[in-house]
């Protein structure tokens, strides 16, 4: 099995599942036989760019969104890393400025 159809084939299961609709729905909606999106969520067949565009528009989203490969666990957990990093040195600020605030009181005016 090809790694392109092994995403697509999990791809489409995805954003079929996301969308709630089961292989019979979307083939209705795509203008397409059931047994042909089972045979793509198997690996066995791939579409003519034709059938990528009805599958999408079914979807609604975009033909290439059925390509997109998920993240490895590494780069994901970089990633948030990353915003929790960027979290704390805004909490940290915001709470040293709030500390320098009330120990160094505005003077008055009189």
């Amino acid at each position: 099995m090809s790694r392109l159809r092994e995403i697509l084939a999990n791809n489409l299961k995805a954003f079929r599942h996301k969308s709630g609709l089961s292989q019979a729905k979307l083939a209705e909606k795509a203008g397409i036989s059931t047994q042909y999106i089972a045979m793509i969520e198997l690996s066995r067949q791939f579409p003519s760019p034709d059938v990528f565009e009805q599958i999408a528009a079914a979807l609604e989203i975009e033909a290439h969104e059925l390509f997109s490969v998920p993240p490895s666990p590494e780069a994901a957990l970089d990633k948030l890393h990353k915003e929790v990093v960027t979290d704390i040195k805004q909490v940290v600020k915001e709470a040293v400025m709030q500390a320098i605030k009330d120990q160094c009181p505005s003077p008055k005016s009189e």
